[in-house]
């Protein structure tokens, strides 16, 4: 499994390549409030489906607690925060759909190193995804070998 930094990372990437790919006029916005979408679980851990049953998790109050003394900045961080959460705007359903992408993406590669069930994961990513593009995207990965784009290296080592 990856760390928060790593998801966060790859999920910035392909909320930059969604963004463009929806038209989106500012694909810089989408991208930061990805950067920021998982902000409140260095305070309270990301929960789990089975332990949300069980635990009120106040993420919401942690997010504002980190960027209450930031002042402007902080408050548009938290607008895009709350974009995110609620998927209700363009902004909000880009970056969640990169959030869920980036999660197929990290499923397919435990399924490629064995771990069959990985598949449930990436189909019910699947049917949340609400773009084109998006959609496009988990096609066009659930097509590609992962580990494709490193083979033959080593020939075009001695090429060059």
């Amino acid at each position: 499994m990856d760390t928060v930094a790593e998801h966060v990372a790859r999920a910035s990437q392909i909320a930059y390549f969604l963004a463009v790919m929806e038209g989106y006029p500012e694909p810089e916005k989408v991208v930061t409030a990805v950067v920021f979408h998982d902000i409140g679980e260095c305070r309270v851990g990301d929960l789990h489906k089975i332990a949300n049953r069980y635990v009120i998790s106040k993420e919401a109050t942690a997010v504002a607690d980190q960027l209450a003394p930031l002042e402007t900045a902080g408050k548009t961080v938290m607008g895009y925060w709350k974009e995110t959460e609620e998927v209700r705007t363009v902004l909000g359903i880009i970056a969640k759909n990169a959030d869920r992408l980036e999660l197929a993406f990290t499923a397919k590669e435990i399924k490629e190193k064995g771990y069959a069930y990985a598949e449930d994961w990436i189909t019910n990513i699947g049917t949340m995804l609400k773009t084109p593009s998006a959609k496009k995207l988990l096609a066009k990965m659930r097509e590609t070998d992962s580990n494709s784009w490193w083979q033959g290296l080593k020939k075009l080592e001695k090429q060059v």
